[in-house]
């Protein structure tokens, strides 16, 4: 059986009958993690069992663990910072900012994998414009060399702990005001005077980036769609221009930024028509039942290897992984960065 394209949720904490059936249907191939369906890191690690245990080759299991108002799991886990911290660091010290990159993505990236994770839904390498709160102190920083370099500095990080890093939300979401959870932003600049917010994914992809995520942003002068369902920006910019071969993610399609472009039918077919490999559709289960039952998919055998390969890397148990000099030597990365003064960056284009 291949993975298909569909990334779904869960109810809690464990596996029930429904959603193993659910686990089971050829159109799905991953599953997203949240903060319901987590209590501690041994829970955690029976969930990720059950969850790859249940079909050949495995599903791949994600989770938005960003630090910082984005880190679904948190008791038994590291508190990360917001990204906005490392970039801090790094206008005080370049060195130590990108000392501190690849730290905290090793941290983030190996706690998860100690527990069965196969990836987490980072970097965020939008810009900070000062005008987007839902992206704000997610952000590395306002200028887009900073951000390139700190992205690539934590990519390493994470690749470090066996785990492949994926880059949101491209090609942007940093200079609009909406929260695409709950409208669609529209971003009415011009395509040349989006290459700033290009520039880190033209970085991490010459670097071996393994996967993107697609927004929910309409940027009218460039393809009428949103980004996630734009053929343009998906097969044209980032695969034949920038030349990304991993997997690209749709950003989840149960979002208002979505809904505007049809039900959950035709906005997962537009998706798949663009060039996105996986589907996220969250926090809806009527609308995955939909999907099991009316989308019709050809095989895709590049996108199956694509997304098999973001299988994580074995690596250590979580008590071993606590009991390494690795991870006390991150804790005191860790530690100095909240003990660090803080620096205001200057939110738009330098």
């Amino acid at each position: 059986m291949t993975l298909g394209p569909l990334m779904v949720d869960l109810k809690g904490t464990e596996l029930d009958p429904l959603e193993r059936e659910m686990l089971a249907h050829p159109l799905v191939g991953s599953v997203i993690l949240f903060a319901r369906n987590f209590v501690d890191p041994e829970q955690l690690g029976y969930l990720t069992a059950a969850i790859h245990a249940v079909r050949q080759p495995a599903l791949v299991i994600a989770v938005d663990q960003e630090g910082g108002r984005v880190q679904r799991f948190r008791q038994g886990f590291s508190r990360l910072p917001p990204l906005r911290r490392i970039g801090q660091e790094y206008d005080l010290d370049q060195r130590r900012g990108l000392e501190l990159a690849r730290s905290l993505g090793w941290l983030m990236a190996a706690e998860l994998r100690a527990c069965g994770v196969d990836i987490s839904f980072a970097p965020c390498v939008d810009l900070d414009y000062g005008v987007s709160e839902v992206i704000g102190d997610r952000a590395f920083h306002a200028r887009a060399a900073a951000v390139g370099d700190l992205a690539v500095a934590y990519m390493h990080g994470m690749r470090d702990a066996g785990m492949g890093a994926t880059a949101k939300h491209f090609p942007g979401h940093g200079a609009v005001v909406a929260d695409s959870h709950h409208a669609l932003p529209v971003d009415r600049r011009e395509l040349v005077d989006l290459e700033d917010d290009v520039a880190p994914y033209r970085r991490l992809i010459a670097n071996g980036l393994p996967g993107v995520m697609v927004a929910h942003v309409a940027f009218p002068a460039v393809d009428d769609p949103p980004a996630s369902l734009s053929s343009r920006w998906i097969r044209g910019m980032l695969r034949d221009e920038l030349g990304f071969r991993g997997v690209v993610f749709s950003d989840d399609l149960s979002m208002q930024g979505a809904a505007a472009c049809g039900d959950i039918v035709t906005r997962s077919r537009a998706a798949l028509a663009a060039g996105c490999d996986v589907l996220a559709v969250c926090n809806d289960q009527p609308a995955v039942a939909t999907l099991l039952d009316m989308l019709q998919v050809e095989p895709d055998p590049a996108m199956h290897l694509r997304l098999a390969r973001l299988r994580g890397r074995e690596g250590l148990s979580h008590s071993a992984l606590l009991a390494s000099d690795a991870w006390r030597q991150s804790q005191r990365a860790l530690a100095r960065c909240a003990e660090a003064p803080t620096l205001e960056l200057e939110a738009g284009r330098a």
